[in-house]
């Protein structure tokens, strides 16, 4: 039987979402392989993590290109952003928060890139004169990141309805950002 590296790695996503503690050995029995066949494919944690992290990246791009961050209001594209990328956020919850994958002052270009794609929706809302100016591009994506984070763990627990989580997500970002014309 053939073993496609895709499917084990999103086997050990979906693993490590769940229970980021989880070890070797739990990740190889939820894929119906043996430690040693895992091992095989990669060398410990450490590669496994950093195999994830392409994943991850992989799926986040295709995620932002199909929000197509250039058309429309930038808000209804924040609003694309979340919906396309709920699928992943459990995933994505589990990339942000291992730490062996963020070394001080150091970060993967590919996290650069996804980054830079964020920022500059926010900032052309800012520019569109519809997300406020006093926050910058740098905090409104990092507070995306937090709240779907946010919103996928909430699910993942049962505290918030799987159907309800892109509107909340949304709604809680948006209304922190839009710009209020009274002022």
């Amino acid at each position: 039987m053939s073993l496609d590296r895709e499917e084990l790695l999103s086997t050990a996503a979906d693993v490590l979402t769940r229970r980021p503690t989880s070890s070797m050995d739990d990740i190889a029995r939820a894929a119906g392989i043996s430690r040693a066949t895992l091992h095989r494919h990669f060398a410990g944690r450490e590669a496994l993590v950093r195999a994830l992290e392409q994943l991850g990246l992989r799926r986040l791009d295709a995620a932002l290109d199909a929000a197509r961050l250039e058309e429309g209001d930038a808000a209804e594209a924040v609003r694309r952003v979340i919906a396309r990328t709920e699928p992943l956020a459990s995933f994505l919850g589990f990339l942000v928060t291992e730490n062996q994958l963020f070394e001080p002052g150091e970060q993967h270009e590919g996290w650069t890139r996804i980054d830079e794609r964020i920022s500059a929706l926010f900032q052309r809302g800012q520019q569109e004169g519809t997300f406020r100016i006093d926050l910058s591009p740098a905090w409104l994506t990092e507070a995306l990141y937090a709240l779907i984070t946010a919103s996928a763990w909430a699910v993942q627990d049962g505290r918030v309805a799987a159907r309800d989580s892109v509107r909340m997500t949304a709604e809680l970002l948006l209304g922190g950002v839009r710009r209020n014309s009274s002022k």
